[in-house]
C-alpha cells in the first residue's frame, strides 16, 4: 500500500477512482485498488462509459442478449451502464458499511441531454435510483440553473446526489443552498436525513486550461497554472462558511451529514505542470478527490502529501483571483464558457455511447 495514498486518506481526503469498466470489474482490478490504493469510491460519466464500451469484448454477451430481445438503443444503454454501476456498488459495499455510508459510493449520471430540463432530470434521477437499487449509489446531476431545483427535488425524495459540473463560486453557493433545501424537504417528507448523502463536484483542471488560454493571449505568464487551485480553495472557504450557518446547524442536529466538496477533473492536462498538483495542493478534511488511474498512480509513486494545503491559503487565493481580474481575465465569462462546454462535451459523449451501442447491436444482429 502506498504511503502517499495512506497519508492522503489520513488527512481526511477520500480517494475515489474516476473510471469504471466491465473489464475492470471482471478482472477484480477495482477490488485490488480498494485493497492496495485506498480507493473508497467510484465516479462515472458518459465519456468513461463510451470509452469502456469501445474496447475489448467484456460487453459482448450482454449486447448479444439485448439484440435477441430487440431492445432499442436507449434501453440498451441503461441496461449496460446500470449493470456496471450495480456491480461496482456491490464491490464497494463493504467500504460503505465500514464507513457508515460516508464512502463506498458509486456515481451514475443522468442523461446530459436533459441538463436544461428540471422536470425530466428529476424523473430520470428517480428512474436510475430504482434501476440500480443500491443504497450506496449517487445520482449525478449537473449544476446548471435547471439542475438546481432538480437537485432539491431529488434529495427531497431521499435520493443521494453527486452534483457535477461546478465551476463558479456563485453557482457553488447555489448548490449548497439547493442541498439544504432538499434535506429540509426530505425531512418534512418523513425521510431519515442521516441516510441521505451528497457531494459537490468542483472541477479544477478545466479552469486552468481556460484561464491559461486567455492569459497566453494577454501575454501574461506570471499567473499561469494557479487559478484552478485558487478557485477550489475559495470553494472550500465557502463550504466552511456555509457550514457555520444556523440553517446547517439545524440540519446537522437532525442527523444530516455535510455535502462534501469533491475535487473533479484532477488529471493535469498541461505537461509543464506537476502531474500531482491537483491532489497535493487540495488536501483538506471532509473532501473527496476523484482521480483517473494515471493520477492515482502518480500520487502513489511520487506525490508529496504534507498536511492541509487549503485552509490557511484563502488570502493567497483571493489575491490571485484579484490579480486575474486586474490582468483582464473575465471570471464570470470563464465559468459560463466552462459550464456550457461541459454540458456539450457530456452530451457529445452520450451520443457517442449511444452510437457505439447501436453499432454493437447491429453487428450482433448480423
Amino acid at each position: 500500500m502506498s504511503d502517499n495514498l495512506k497519508k492522503l486518506s489520513n488527512e481526511g481526503v477520500s480517494i475515489w477512482l474516476d473510471d469504471i469498466s466491465r473489464e475492470r470489474l471482471r478482472t477484480g482490478n477495482l477490488a485490488d485498488l480498494i485493497r492496495d490504493k485506498q480507493v473508497v469510491g467510484v465516479t462515472s460519466n458518459p465519456t468513461i462509459f463510451a470509452k469502456a464500451l469501445s474496447k475489448g469484448s467484456a460487453y459482448d454477451e450482454q449486447v448479444r442478449d439485448l439484440t435477441i430481445r430487440g431492445v432499442d438503443v436507449e434501453e440498451a444503454s441503461r441496461s449496460i451502464t446500470t449493470y456496471d454501476i450495480r456491480w461496482a456498488a456491490d464491490v464497494l459495499r463493504p467500504v460503505y458499511d465500514r464507513t457508515d455510508g460516508v464512502d463506498g459510493r458509486v456515481s451514475i449520471e443522468v442523461d446530459p441531454r436533459l441538463a436544461n430540463d428540471t422536470e425530466k432530470t428529476a424523473a430520470e434521477a428517480k428512474a436510475l435510483w430504482w434501476m440500480v437499487d443500491r443504497p450506496n449509489l449517487f445520482i449525478k446531476i449537473p449544476a446548471t440553473l435547471a439542475g438546481l431545483p432538480a437537485i432539491t427535488a431529488t434529495l427531497a425524495e431521499g435520493i443521494s446526489v453527486n452534483v457535477t459540473l461546478i465551476f463558479s463560486l456563485e453557482r457553488y453557493g447555489q448548490v449548497i443552498d439547493a442541498f439544504f433545501e432538499g434535506l429540509e424537504k426530505a425531512r418534512a417528507n418523513g425521510h431519515d436525513v442521516s441516510k441521505i448523502d451528497s457531494v459537490a463536484s468542483f472541477f479544477v483542471s478545466r479552469v486552468d486550461t481556460e484561464i491559461d488560454k486567455r492569459l497566453d493571449k494577454l501575454g501574461n505568464s506570471d499567473l499561469l497554472g494557479k487559478a484552478g487551485v485558487a478557485n477550489a480553495r475559495l470553494a472550500y472557504e465557502l463550504f466552511e462558511n456555509k457550514s457555520a450557518t444556523d440553517r446547517w446547524t439545524a440540519l446537522k442536529d437532525a442527523g444530516a451529514r455535510p455535502q462534501r466538496p469533491l475535487w473533479a477533473s484532477t488529471g493535469v492536462k498541461n505537461p509543464d505542470y506537476r502531474d500531482t498538483m491537483y491532489v497535493e495542493d487540495l488536501v483538506a478534511p471532509q473532501t473527496v478527490n476523484t482521480m483517473p488511474e494515471a493520477t492515482l498512480d502518480s500520487v502513489a509513486d511520487h506525490g508529496r502529501i504534507d498536511g492541509d494545503t487549503v485552509r490557511g491559503h484563502y488570502d493567497e487565493a483571493h489575491a490571485h483571483m484579484a490579480a486575474l481580474k486586474e490582468a483582464g481575465v473575465d471570471y464570470d465569462d470563464v465559468v459560463r464558457v466552462l459550464e456550457e462546454e461541459g454540458v456539450e462535451k457530456f452530451e457529445a459523449s452520450w451520443i457517442e455511447l449511444l452510437d457505439t451501442i447501436k453499432t454493437e447491436l447491429q453487428d450482433k444482429a448480423g
